[in-house]
């Protein structure tokens, strides 16, 4: 029998005090500085709790898992958190790019003998992806299932992830209906960032904490505008996309800098249709861009355009600098009176 799992949240109504809640008010958060730390974060919102539950469920049970949602929306920290709940927790976790895999590296994982490793949970992104011979691997290395429906716990467990339709990608041939029904038992749909907008400031909070700690800075306190702009956002690129919001923010120390690159892109969102590609990542791009600009020019001031002394400043080399000056528009500008120093 296939369980699937979709809902959709409901308008959200905020009041009027708007804040970051503290790292306390956050419910199985952790830092995380790459893919291999990466940390399910628990919402609020309607949308997600009935996704926890479920969570918590097939945390219980061994059979694979499909998991669907848009790009970003945290697939891989969900596939993670299922394997940190289970009886595996203290086994290995591993995650792969179905996209770059070959038959051998799902052969190790089938049967039984000295090179077979087993045990753990393997976390498969992108199942489309998967090329012909891994299908066929995959579908002998997938647990049949028991009379009572669950599936033997010999071999690792497989938690499959795609943000496309895989029904479609049947259709037309490219994925496995074997594979597919096989793998698709129990089907988690996870709600977009849009759908549960009561969750970002729990989401930003957490991510803002997590660049503070690495980058080894404060965390912002963000105005009440800049979190009603994040509120009223669509995320297109879901959780991947905040993150990288909260990212520039901290990098950057400096809210108002930030969000000179994020704030438009941001406003048009109501106006631009779903497919319009609003990329939060362009207007991030262009925050560093200017920010960047304003850093030389503010230690070129206090060096009286002393481009040396200016570049050990920003502890850069000169040629680096002279290449960031040609960027901006002020190749060869200097300071009148100013001296260069060698």
């Amino acid at each position: 029998m296939k369980a699937t799992f979709s809902r959709q949240a409901g308008r959200v109504k905020m009041g009027k005090s708007l804040s970051v809640p503290n790292a306390g008010d956050i419910n199985g958060a952790g830092s995380s500085t790459g893919l291999a730390e990466l940390k399910f974060v628990e919402g609020v919102s309607a949308s997600m709790s009935p996704v926890e539950a479920v969570i918590r469920e097939l945390a219980q049970r061994e059979v694979p898992v499909l998991l669907l949602a848009e790009t970003g929306a945290g697939k891989h920290a969900t596939a993670q958190r299922i394997h940190e709940m289970s009886q595996r927790s203290a086994q290995p976790f591993r995650w792969l790019q179905c996209s770059s895999l070959r038959p051998e590296d799902l052969a190790v994982w089938h049967g039984s003998g000295e090179d077979q490793r087993g045990a753990g949970t393997i976390y498969l992104e992108e199942l489309a992806d998967l090329n012909a011979d891994c299908q066929a691997r995959l579908v002998d290395a997938l647990p049949q299932a028991t009379g009572n429906g669950a599936a033997g716990s010999e071999g690792a467990r497989f938690i499959c992830g795609s943000a496309r339709d895989l029904e479609v990608e049947v259709k037309r041939g490219r994925l496995r209906e074997d594979l597919y029904y096989r793998i698709s038992g129990v089907c988690l749909r996870l709600p977009p960032l849009r759908q549960r907008r009561e969750d970002i400031p729990f989401l930003m909070g957490h991510f803002l904490r997590k660049y503070a700690r690495d980058f080894r800075r404060p965390v912002p306190d963000l105005s009440a505008e800049t979190l009603r702009l994040f509120l009223d956002y669509s995320w297109p690129g879901n959780l991947r996309e905040l993150e990288d919001a909260a990212r520039v923010l901290v990098a950057l120390g400096d809210e108002h800098v930030a969000m000179g690159g994020l704030r438009a892109l941001l406003r048009k969102s109501d106006t631009c249709s779903k497919n319009s590609g609003i990329s939060l990542k362009a207007a991030s791009r262009a925050a560093s861009r200017e920010a960047e600009k304003e850093m030389i020019l503010n230690a070129l001031t206090r060096t009286r355009w002393n481009r040396r002394r200016a570049a050990e400043e920003l502890q850069i080399s000169y040629k680096a600098l002279l290449y960031k000056l040609k960027q901006i528009g002020y190749e060869g500008s200097e300071r009148p009176g100013s001296a260069e120093m060698a």
